[in-house]
């Protein structure tokens, strides 16, 4: 019998997926036997065909096996959204080693723990982060830098153009490229000849990639996540966005590769559905607005502000994106009218989704039917069971409708994290179900919606606050643009509630007024002890605020 939920799926899509025999290299193998004259990237109009980048993945794996990488061993990108990037992720699977990304915009001490922990012998790096990761290099296993010029991606008039001795242009080149000693580059890489047919492929339960996490609560921890696990995933958005067609759907790249929800969405269903990645390395409303003159977008994923934006802009500019018909946002609740300006301007409906790294990412999504449920984030995709359970007993579940942990189990699951077992037991059950540390209300035909965090409930006189719940009525005063709410530790041995606001243009804070504001929505152990105003939040590549970092600078002006 179908779980409950399975009746509101939009109609086609099947209540379990299909689940892959083969690994992520039979999904690239058989695109660019498929689709071999078909665009597979496009960078700054410059396209690659997937009989290009079929050839183009042959000669890096060899290139990257001459450089002594073996199955099992771990190669680490970093690298912003560029067609090298698909190239370097395909080259290290087909030789049944392990990818893993990195946020380019990583410091040298983010860098070197994530890479002391994967010891990685080989890097694929933009070589603007070169000199980064080499001063961090006399202590790290890495051997060998591959540098990537991402001007060598550009189309020739392009890069020559940003040649020329015009300060703007400089500036733009300087940002885009830098002079690098002691590596070797990625043309030189590519300049093996193509790996041998018959060389070994990796299996379907080979780990393909250590994800690393943001780090909201604590140190970044590498998520081990199979070709079985992101095959799944990929099969799963494919039975999700129901009618997508093989090789006509153009994907609008803008979220990061090195991210979980990006690097699912075009690295691998991407190229499952031989689509054309129009790749960003980074969002430029007004750069993807002229892209979408000349391609435009059907599917365009992002996080509610990306999706603000990108509509007023076009409607000021003129230019219609009645083409984008798949739209998810992730990362952080959707407002009702973000929803309502994008759909005013696409075509057709743009809803929620929820996934964690974890999860290779994604474990529900809203339907792309009237079923969907603004305010929530949907209900578990084919292939995906949820329940609810205590807040003190993940063994125990909730009656419907009360706060709860969500607990998610399917294909996409990862195994545990990289050589961490403890963390690991905390959040992977014995019996397969994930941990996601969300607390969430579930309604009688399964959609959910998110209530607060676990691990950033505040603990203070004995009572749980939600920071969510406080920066909800904060948010409704006239003064306040933005806010987060994290607890600070007390004399007590608990926590107080602190709140650091972001006001509207021309306002001030007043502390006092404020907090009598607050007593008169909140019982009093909610209401913020303190109160500070700052001019910016500190947000994650998607803009979620890393309330951890909110945290850290309130502790420090103690």
């Amino acid at each position: 019998m179908d779980a409950p939920w399975v009746k509101h799926y939009q109609p086609g899509v099947p209540a379990q997926i299909e689940l892959p025999t083969e690994s992520l290299v039979s999904l690239y193998e058989r695109s660019v036997a498929e689709a071999a004259d078909c665009v597979a990237t496009e960078f700054f109009g410059r396209t690659t065909t997937y009989a290009e980048l079929g050839d183009q993945i042959a000669r890096a794996a060899e290139g990257l096996r001459r450089l002594g990488v073996q199955a099992g061993d771990r190669v680490a990108i970093v690298l912003p959204n560029c067609p090298q990037n698909v190239v370097a992720f395909y080259a290290v699977l087909r030789l049944g080693a392990v990818v893993v990304e990195h946020n380019p915009l990583y410091t040298e001490r983010e860098l070197h723990h994530i890479f002391a922990d994967h010891a990685a012998k080989v890097a694929i790096c933009w070589d603007v982060d070169v000199a980064r990761l080499q001063h961090a290099q006399p202590d790290l296993p890495l051997e060998q830098i591959v540098s990537v010029n991402l001007l060598n991606a550009f189309p020739l008039v392009k890069k020559l153009a940003l040649a020329l001795p015009i300060p703007s242009l400089r500036a733009t080149r300087a940002r885009l490229t830098a002079k690098v000693s002691g590596t070797m580059t990625w043309e030189e890489l590519l300049a093996a000849p193509p790996l041998a047919p018959d060389h070994p492929r990796p299996g379907v339960g080979d780990l393909a990639v250590i994800q690393y996490t943001s780090g909201t609560t604590g140190l970044p921890k590498g998520a081990m996540l199979s070709h079985f696990n992101l095959f799944s995933n990929a099969r799963q958005g494919e039975a999700w966005m129901h009618g997508a067609e093989y090789r006509k759907e153009n994907f609008y790249a803008i979220l990061p590769f090195f991210h979980a929800f990006g690097m699912t969405l075009f690295l691998t269903y991407g190229i499952l559905k031989q689509g054309r990645l129009v790749i960003f390395p980074s969002f430029d409303v007004d750069m993807v607005l002229d892209a979408a003159r000349k391609t435009p977008p059907t599917v365009y994923c992002a996080v509610p502000p990306i999706y603000h934006r990108t509509a007023e802009r076009a409607k000021e500019r003129g230019i219609s994106l009645r083409s984008a018909k798949y739209c998810i946002s992730g990362a952080m609740t959707l407002p009702g009218e973000v929803v309502e300006l994008w759909e005013s301007v696409s075509g057709g409906l743009l809803v929620e989704g929820y996934g964690m790294t974890e999860a290779s990412p994604v474990c529900l999504g809203n339907p792309f039917a009237p079923t969907r449920r603004n305010g929530t984030i949907g209900i578990p995709f084919p292939s995906t069971n949820m329940k609810v359970v205590a807040l003190d007993d993940p063994t125990k579940e909730v009656a419907q409708g009360e706060r709860g942990e969500l607990l998610i189990q399917g294909p996409q699951v990862f195994s545990g994290y990289w050589n961490n077992p403890d963390e690991t037991a905390a959040t992977l059950l014995p019996d397969g179900w994930l941990r996601t540390g969300d607390v969430v209300t579930q309604d009688e035909d399964g959609f959910t919606t998110i209530v607060d965090r676990i691990k950033e409930l505040i603990i203070t006189g004995g009572f749980n606050v939600a920071p969510s719940e406080v920066e909800a009525e904060l948010r409704e005063h006239p003064d306040v643009a933005d806010v987060a709410v994290v607890g600070l530790p007390a004399r007590d041995g608990g926590e107080s509630v602190a709140a650091v606001v972001v006001l509207k243009p021309g306002a001030t804070l007043d502390e006092p007024a404020m907090r009598a504001w607050c007593r008169e929505r909140l019982a009093a152990y909610k209401v913020p002890r303190q109160i500070v105003a700052t001019d910016e939040l500190p947000k994650s590549m998607l803009g979620k605020v890393v309330r951890a970092q909110v945290r850290q600078r309130l502790s420090t002006t103690q």
